[in-house]
């Protein structure tokens, strides 16, 4: 839980508060825009233009503070808004650093718990059903009185002085009444309990937190009692900012009425179009994808992220959950000032769909794909016989939205892209795409894109790789840079 904190000012506030063994604390450093990024900046004076220039490079936004008495510069304005500054008031600073600063860790972490770690309680006496890795569905008599009806094999580790974040997702009938139990033991114990803490319905319509002193391993079970049925769909775990930001400082978490959650990030950058949205691709680790590189482009850049399927679910759901992706989109397009061919959209293997998709509803100036995957029936039909066991979300994401994997669950998914895609037409949008020539999850993307843009004055940019979906990850990534700095070069005169 590393953090590197800067502080430009007339005094070294580490001399007058207590600071943490695990922050790395820069008083008064010669600047340069070659320096790693820091995690958080306080600053107590004047800066001059140059400074404010790098401090705009090597500070990561929503991460700079800045005393509320300081005389600010047109200059200073200006980084204020480009890095999401805050002010501070002196009489915060004791709060501050003792409670404020942990939270600006460096690195990130979150996982959706194995859904095939999840066990039923020998107790239950009703019928249990797996729906591939989307949900374990419980059907029958809970009891009268509270009892564990789940819990995970696999536990969670916490650390002194940590704090995790918990969101429970689930679906059950008005009979059934549930609550989250956590059990933290003893470091190297089996059975010495050091915490316990229970959710009810209630606590958990938000995340739920949990903090301990002790280091020690975190034990995860489901209790219930009624009658009906359950569906437990995940347990995701994350290390807590305490609310400045999920995964990332100043991040947001969109969560619908059924529980599925989006995250977006948005990085003002230099303020100057375009505005670059990239759509995390499959990760089994939860957050953010791409942050390094969007952020050396310095443009204003989005990242949106989700992990409801191993992996994520490709960025489709309910109407509610689509409308939800949209706006943080436009909602950002209007903080800048944008208007739609000021934005690129992009994303690489699962995240093409987030880009193509989205396409659809912003209607960008530009796309920059990497490996894309349309089709997303034929992706999951394929996992029975021409790739057998190799994307196994596939199917997962097939049976979250059509409650079945037979061909017409198939067609209604194709048609979920491809009959939108043909209702617009895209004279406006640049597509730059490089895909693989022996792609084993959508082998017919390109093709098949290629015959559907019937649109006079739509422009392809194409690169075929050989290989099948995975084989040549950094050939993609690599030509998906290109694009970018052409696109940015060319279009938005931009030197890269």
């Amino acid at each position: 839980m590393n953090i590197r904190a800067l502080q430009l000012g007339r005094t070294d506030f580490s001399k007058q508060f207590a600071v943490a063994d695990d922050t790395e604390w820069n008083y008064e450093p010669a600047l340069s825009f070659d320096d790693d990024e820091y995690d958080l900046a306080i600053v107590d004076r004047r800066l001059t233009d140059d400074e404010a220039d790098i401090l705009s490079r090597i500070v990561r936004c929503y991460c700079l503070f800045v005393m509320d008495d300081c005389e600010m510069t047109s200059r200073m304005k200006r980084l204020m808004k480009s890095r999401g500054g805050r002010l501070l008031r002196r009489d915060e600073l004791g709060d501050f650093f003792q409670e404020r600063i942990k939270n600006f860790f460096s690195r990130p972490y979150g996982e959706k718990m194995d859904q095939h770690q999840l066990t039923v309680s020998p107790g239950f006496r009703g019928s249990v059903r797996w729906n591939g890795f989307t949900e374990a569905v419980l059907t029958g008599d809970f009891g009268e009185n509270m009892h564990q009806a789940a819990f995970w094999k696999s536990n969670i580790p916490l650390g002194a002085g940590q704090a995790i974040d918990l969101w429970l997702e689930y679906k059950k009938d008005p009979g059934i009444e549930i609550e989250l139990n956590i059990v933290q033991f003893a470091a190297g114990s089996v059975s010495g309990i050091v915490n316990t803490w229970t959710f009810s319905e209630e606590d958990m319509k938000d995340q739920v937190t949990i903090e301990s002193d002790s280091n020690g391993p975190v034990f995860a079970s489901i209790n219930a009692r009624g009658e009906g049925t359950l569906e437990i769909i995940s347990l995701h775990d994350r290390y807590s900012r305490r609310g400045e930001g999920s995964f990332l400082p100043g991040s947001r978490r969109f969560v619908t009425r059924s529980r599925e959650e989006i995250f977006t990030y948005m990085d003002p950058g230099d303020l100057k179009p375009p505005l670059c949205v990239y759509f995390s691709g499959y990760k089994t680790m939860e957050g953010f994808e791409g942050y390094r590189i969007m952020r050396r482009m310095q443009t204003p850049f989005m990242l949106i992220s989700e992990s409801r399927l191993e992996g994520g679910a490709f960025y489709i759901g309910s109407e509610e959950y689509e409308n939800k992706v949209t706006k943080a989109i436009t909602d950002a397009m209007d903080r800048l000032g944008f208007t739609p061919n000021q934005v690129i959209l992009s994303g690489l293997s699962m995240g093409t769909f987030g880009a193509m998709y989205y396409g659809l509803k912003i209607r960008p100036g530009h796309i920059i794909i990497g490996k894309p995957l349309l089709s997303l029936g034929s992706m999951a039909k394929a996992e029975r016989i021409d790739r057998p066991g190799g994307f196994p979300t596939s199917t997962d994401l097939l049976w979250k939205n059509y409650h079945s994997l037979n061909d017409e669950a198939v067609a209604k998914m194709n048609r979920r892209f491809w009959d939108r895609f043909d209702s617009l037409k895209w004279e406006d949008t640049t597509f730059s795409i490089a895909y693989m020539i022996e792609d084993d999850y959508d082998p017919k993307a390109y093709e098949k894109l290629l015959s559907h843009i019937r649109t006079k004055g739509a422009k392809v940019v194409g690169k075929g790789l050989h290989g099948r979906h995975n084989d040549d990850t950094r050939g993609i990534v690599k030509w998906f840079l290109m694009q970018y700095r052409r696109t940015l070069t060319n279009e938005f005169d931009r030197k890269q």
